[in-house]
């Protein structure tokens, strides 16, 4: 038994001094022509171990006789080196021209040209910059990121349109906004809204319909110049927008999914005083029906405020209208928003058939906003179908589909109208809480022969 025990024992032994003997420690130096290379990988050809370059282009591992050595760096060919009988390997890597990234624009009908060969002036904006802070409308993206972009957002509503310039103005009664080109395709920009200074609703232009998870470009061509690929109607620059297409994976699917929610509060609003409250008279206010008397009157040049008053008022209902105190409500316009949000949900299929020469890529997005103004929300869904076959060396058919539905059951009204809620608020009596008014749907109506008769009462039953 002990003879087998030592047996044993000598074979063990001698597997141990093999392996100490054909592995072991291997160093040298990566570089190019310029000079060593930090952040190289090296990995033993076939399995995970490895190492990278140091700051000085050096590296240190633990390698076996016959291992293969793999060099590989982005922009370098992969180098290869048999671990031999030497401890040391050093490394010059050669550039891979075949697959040098050089940045590219898309400019008319599909073109890319390098930025430095275009004849006018011209920036890019990836798909990646616009999702990094997403915003319902992809105008507003372009904010701060293209030089001589001025982009305007009309309020910050649900569905609120954008205007876009390019280099300022340059007519004053003609359209400024620059031509919008989507794949090739041109399309309507235009507002559509009845908006005005007047009243009436806004509506998103034909830029926001795009949904920031298609697109994987945006390239502004600037100033008159652009005008000679797309004509007169690029007079004031073009905005070229090409959305995403089908990457060649093999035969595998690529599934992306991604979500986001945000939430909107406003950042500023207007100082107002609380020192009067509503009425035209500063020692007397009397609330009959919200039409006459000083309940008719929308300004605050009434009775002070916070000095121990007590008046009827519109909500003395509560108390069998009897009196109330008079007192100020300084949070009263920050009560009325509500805090808003938008959620956005995309989901894509792509892939590819090298069988076939076949790329594909199919988009699902939903976008769902409710706005700071109680009551108003704004919805878009959006489908993108992008696929292309090749042909041959010089012919390559390809067929977009994009399809968009806005939607919305209360848009806000706009302008100096008295159905403008922040138009209304605005106004409003410094004494009037706005927290009571929520509950709208349980008030009682306003008095038969106001211009308010049907509707739950208010502060002021004018309009």
């Amino acid at each position: 038994m002990k003879t087998k025990f030592n047996g044993i024992l000598t074979l063990l032994l001698a597997f141990t001094v093999h392996f100490a003997f054909a592995q072991k420690t291997v160093s040298g130096t990566v570089s190019d022509e310029t000079g060593p290379l930090p952040g190289v990988s090296v990995l033993i050809k076939g399995t995970t171990t490895g190492t990278e370059t140091d700051f000085d282009g050096k590296y240190t591992m633990t390698a076996n006789e016959g291992d293969i050595l793999q060099f590989s760096y982005i922009g370098m060919e992969t180098a290869r080196k048999t671990v031999g009988t030497s401890n040391t390997y050093d490394v010059v890597m050669a550039v891979d021209a075949a697959n040098v990234l050089d940045e590219v624009i898309v400019t008319g009908f599909g073109r890319k040209v390098e930025p430095k060969t275009a004849t006018y002036a011209v920036q890019r904006i990836g798909g990646d910059d616009l999702n990094k802070a997403k915003e319902t409308n992809v105008a507003n993206a372009l904010a701060g990121k293209i030089a001589g972009v001025q982009v305007t957002a009309s309020s910050g509503s649900v569905g609120a349109s954008s205007r876009i310039v390019l280099r300022g103005v340059t007519s004053l009664t003609g359209n400024n906004q620059p031509l919008l080109v989507v794949d090739g395709v041109p399309v309507n920009n235009s507002n559509i809204g009845t908006a005005s200074n007047g009243g009436g609703t806004d509506a998103p232009t034909g830029l926001s319909d795009i949904s920031p998870d298609d697109i994987e470009s945006i390239s502004v061509l600037k100033g008159p110049a652009a005008s000679a690929l797309y004509g007169v109607r690029a007079s004031n620059g073009v905005i070229v927008v090409k959305t995403k297409s089908g990457k060649k994976r093999g035969d595998k699917l690529g599934i992306s999914v991604n979500s986001s929610i945000t939430f909107e509060s406003p950042l500023l609003l207007p100082d107002f005083q609380n020192s009067y409250g509503q009425g035209a008279s500063n020692d007397f206010f009397e609330w009959i029906d919200g039409q006459n008397g000083s309940g008719g009157v929308d300004e605050s040049w009434g009775p002070p405020l916070d000095v121990g008053l007590e008046f009827v008022q519109w909500n003395s209902y509560t108390v069998d209208g009897a009196p109330l105190p008079w007192v100020s409500q300084p949070d009263n316009i920050k009560d009325f928003f509500d805090t808003g949000h938008t959620i956005n949900n995309n989901f894509s299929f792509n892939g590819a058939s090298d069988e076939n020469d076949i790329t594909y890529r199919l988009s699902l997005g939903h976008m769902d906003q409710k706005g700071m103004v109680p009551f108003t929300e704004f919805g878009r869904i959006t489908t993108s179908l992008n696929t292309s076959k090749v042909f041959g060396e010089k012919l390559t058919a390809q067929v977009g589909v994009n399809y968009t539905n806005s939607y919305s059951d209360n848009m806000p009204v706009v302008g100096y109208d008295n159905e403008n809620p922040v138009q209304q608020m605005y106004w409003s009596g410094r004494n009037v809480d706005f927290n009571a008014l929520r509950d709208w749907r349980n008030l009682p109506l306003a008095a038969v022969g106001t211009a308010a008769e049907g509707t739950p009462i208010n502060w002021n039953t004018v309009f």
